[in-house]
C-alpha cells in the first residue's frame, strides 16, 4: 500500500547554478518541506556547490529526486501548478501564493499527490513547461521588477504552505515569565491610584471629579496589564507616596 503524500513536491525544472539549488533546499526545509525534485539541472548533480548553500537541509539535497525530463518528475502528480511572474498567452486558472497552498492542502488531504513547477533562473519556466501544469501561481511583484530569485520563489511557497498546513499563531503575545493580569488584581490597581490621587487632591474642580475617575477606570480597563506591569506601579505609587511624605 502506498503512503499517501502529505506534502506537495517542489520541482526546480533545468536550474542553472548550484548554489541556487542548495539556497532553494534551505528555503523548503525552513517550512518543513523535503520533497524535492530536479529536471535535468544545467551542471549536473549531484553539485558540490548546492552542498555548501544548503547549510542544515543536506539531507534534502541526498534524497532529492533527480529527472531527465518534466514528464517524468511529474508522472505520479494529480495536479500541478507552475511559479510565473510573466504573462503567459495560456489559458489556466490563476491563483495567488495563499490560494494556490490552500488548494494544494485540500487535495493532500483527500490523498492527491501535488506538485510544484519552478523554472530556471535566466528566465523561468518556458510554455512548455507550464503547458503541463493545472494551473499558474502569479506573484503580485513589480511589474517594473519582476524577477524573483528561484530560492526566493521557494521561500515564498514555502511559507504560504506552511501557513496552510501547520497550527501557525496568527498574532500573540510573549509575556516573558509572567501572567495577564486578573480582573481583581486590575481593580486594586485602579483603587489604589484613585485614593492616592485624591488625597494628591487631583481631581479637581470639583464638578469634574465624577468625569475624571471614569476616564482613569477606563484607561486602566483599555492597558493590556500584565502582573509585572500592576506589580511595578502599585511599587511605583508607593514610591512618589514615600518621597512626598519624606519631603
Amino acid at each position: 500500500m502506498i503512503t499517501p503524500p502529505t506534502i506537495p513536491a517542489f520541482v526546480l525544472v533545468r536550474p542553472q547554478m548550484g548554489e541556487n539549488i542548495g539556497a532553494a533546499a534551505r528555503a523548503m526545509w525552513n517550512f518543513g518541506l523535503d520533497h524535492m525534485r530536479l529536471v535535468a539541472p544545467r551542471d549536473g548533480w549531484p553539485n558540490p556547490s548546492a552542498t555548501a548553500l544548503a547549510s542544515g537541509a543536506g539531507r534534502l539535497l541526498d534524497e532529492a529526486r533527480l529527472c531527465a525530463d518534466l514528464p517524468e518528475a511529474l508522472e505520479d502528480c494529480d495536479f500541478v501548478f507552475a511559479t510565473t511572474a510573466r504573462d503567459r498567452d495560456l489559458t489556466k486558472p490563476h491563483f495567488t501564493p495563499e490560494a494556490a497552498m490552500q488548494e494544494a492542502a485540500t487535495r493532500i488531504a483527500a490523498g492527491q499527490r501535488v506538485g510544484v513547477l519552478f523554472g530556471p533562473e535566466r528566465a523561468g519556466l518556458e510554455n512548455e513547461d507550464i503547458a503541463r501544469a493545472n494551473a499558474i501561481v502569479s506573484v503580485p511583484v513589480n511589474p517594473a521588477f519582476p524577477s524573483l530569485n528561484l530560492a526566493q520563489c521557494v521561500l515564498l511557497m514555502g511559507y504560504e504552505w506552511r501557513r496552510q498546513s501547520a497550527e501557525v499563531t496568527q498574532r500573540g503575545t510573549d509575556l516573558a515569565g509572567t501572567d495577564w493580569a486578573s480582573g481583581g488584581e486590575v481593580e486594586h490597581l485602579a483603587r489604589h491610584y484613585e485614593e492616592r490621587m485624591e488625597e494628591a487632591g487631583f481631581f479637581f474642580p470639583e464638578h469634574k471629579a465624577g468625569s475624571m475617575k471614569l476616564n482613569l477606570r477606563n484607561m486602566w480597563s483599555r492597558m493590556p496589564l500584565t502582573r509585572a506591569d500592576v506589580q511595578m506601579l502599585h511599587g511605583m505609587m508607593r514610591q512618589m507616596v514615600r518621597w512626598k511624605e519624606r519631603g
